[in-house]
């Protein structure tokens, strides 16, 4: 089963942007993914549910974050191998290895460069975790005649 991630593409100034409809881009005004040119960069995203709420453990909302960049970077043509960085905020840094083990889960094989620190607090007092990514699409080599 697909996990739902509902995304809107726009174009604007030569750029495609994607919104998540999270509550708070129009109240920041931002976009949770933007393409410009071969790059995607993903805004810090944190792991709410389609129905408003947050999953009790690290783990889960670490996992749903990861399934909501990973759909916003291929609704701007991209894809999971494009991935080259990756920033993790926590807001408990003992909860450091299940969300690691999840970041570990989508890019084991991709092995992005990555940051992951502990912050005060994040947006929501529910959230326990805040993940970035950026993305550079990479183009097949020509056929060689």
């Amino acid at each position: 089963m697909t996990p739902q991630v509902s995304l809107t593409v726009s174009h604007r100034n030569g750029r495609k942007y994607a919104s998540s409809g999270s509550p708070w881009e129009p109240i920041i005004g931002y976009s949770r993914a933007v393409r410009s040119g071969d790059w995607i960069l993903v805004t810090g995203t944190v792991g709410l549910e389609p129905d408003g709420r947050f999953s009790a453990t690290a783990r889960q909302q670490a996992r749903r974050a990861l399934e909501i960049i990973l759909a916003a970077i291929e609704s701007l043509g991209g894809k999971p191998t494009d991935v080259v960085r990756t920033r993790i905020y926590v807001a408990n840094i003992e909860d450091w290895k299940e969300i690691g083990e999840v970041h570990s889960e989508f890019f084991e094989s991709i092995r992005p460069a990555t940051t992951m620190v502990q912050v005060a607090r994040l947006i929501d007092p529910e959230a326990l975790v805040e993940i970035e990514a950026d993305a550079l699409i990479q183009h097949e080599a020509p056929a060689r005649a």
